[in-house]
């Protein structure tokens, strides 16, 4: 990146922060939309994995050549897939089940039931708590009265905006559904980010290592289930440039550039400040849902909007624990 060599710190950093919570409000935005466009959320996590390998499985190939040829490099000389992944199998394919197939697949199907204001406060809001329990359970991690506070706001946040919907299942409604959908793509990006900060994993080896499984795995599959019939697909139906846009923002913007420029910001601001930073995300998405979709912001949307949002803002003040804060630093992956 020679033409950063000009700006100050402060400046790369402010920039990465603007990138970033651009980036991962627009994909909450431009994935509701995509859901009245021709491609399936299959067709569009296809399209996620394609748009990420170009850029990180070449990337991951020369991590993987440059630790054979460097003694002492990070990861150890680990490597799997055929050396294209900069990490152990085992870790691999673990960390790519639930931040590559997992997130990509629940998020995408989510979108194509839910509004984009309710993945507003559902899929930055469940994270923290999703993240705190397993991080409790898991690396026995304390759990502090600030984090306390946050996690009831966030709990009831949700409460107001899944549990709406759900009663609204009695009467027909699907909405719920995409509701448990963003949810447990949450819980599956948790998952990944307690793996990453168990195994004390760099951020660009492991978003190279879960795009290379992603693609080994899901794009066989695919192809699989389109051949017997079980899914179908759009992708060669759909107009050109739409395929291409979602290769383009969804893989390479959503992924890679997001995944960068997070990193970067951690850098400048520390863990703790940048989550702050992104916790504009949940209302500027709620905001571009209602500008750019025409979708109604009703009370409880509102309510939980800022509940979730007070939420991350406590659960991230300075007397949260060391250990607590560097998850934030290991779990650099672009959840976007």
């Amino acid at each position: 990146m020679h033409f950063l060599k000009g700006w100050s710190p402060r400046t790369v950093g402010l920039a990465a922060a603007v990138i970033t919570v651009t980036i991962w409000t627009a994909f909450i935005v431009i994935a509701r939309a995509s859901a009245k466009g021709s491609l399936t959320p299959f067709d569009i996590a296809l399209a996620r994995i394609v748009g990420a390998s170009l850029v990180l499985v070449p990337l991951g190939a020369w991590l993987v050549r440059r630790d054979r040829a460097i003694p002492g490099q990070p990861g150890g000389g680990a490597s799997s897939f055929f050396g294209l992944s900069p990490l152990a199998l085992r870790v691999t394919a673990a960390c790519g089940l639930f931040g590559g197939l997992g997130y990509a697949t629940l998020a995408y199907s989510g979108f194509f039931y839910a509004p984009a204001v309710h993945a507003s406060v559902l899929l930055p809001g469940s994270l923290p708590l999703w993240t705190t329990l397993l991080a409790l359970f898991v690396l026995h991690d304390r759990i502090t009265p600030a984090r306390t506070i946050g996690l009831a706001c966030i709990v009831a946040g949700d409460l107001l905006v899944g549990g709406a919907s759900l009663l609204r299942a009695f009467d027909g409604g699907e909405v719920w559904k995409g509701d448990l959908l963003f949810m447990a793509a949450a819980m599956c990006w948790a998952v990944y980010s307690v793996l990453a900060r168990r195994h004390a994993l760099d951020a660009v080896r492991a978003t190279a290592a879960i795009t290379v499984f992603a693609l080994f795995s899901y794009v066989p599959s695919y192809a699989l289930l389109l051949a017997l019939g079980v899914l179908q697909s759009h992708l060669l139906t759909a107009p050109l440039g739409e395929v291409l846009f979602q290769v383009l923002f969804q893989g390479v913007g959503s992924v890679v550039i997001s995944g960068v420029t997070f990193t970067k910001m951690i850098q400048h601001f520390g863990p703790v400040r940048s989550t702050m930073i992104t916790a504009l995300v949940p209302g500027l998405s709620a905001l571009g849902a209602v500008i750019f979709l025409g979708e109604p912001l009703y009370w409880n949307l509102l309510a939980g909007l800022v509940l979730v949002t007070v939420g991350i803002l406590f659960g991230v003040r300075k007397s949260v624990a060391i250990k607590t804060e560097a998850l934030g630093a290991n779990s650099t992956g672009a959840k976007a």
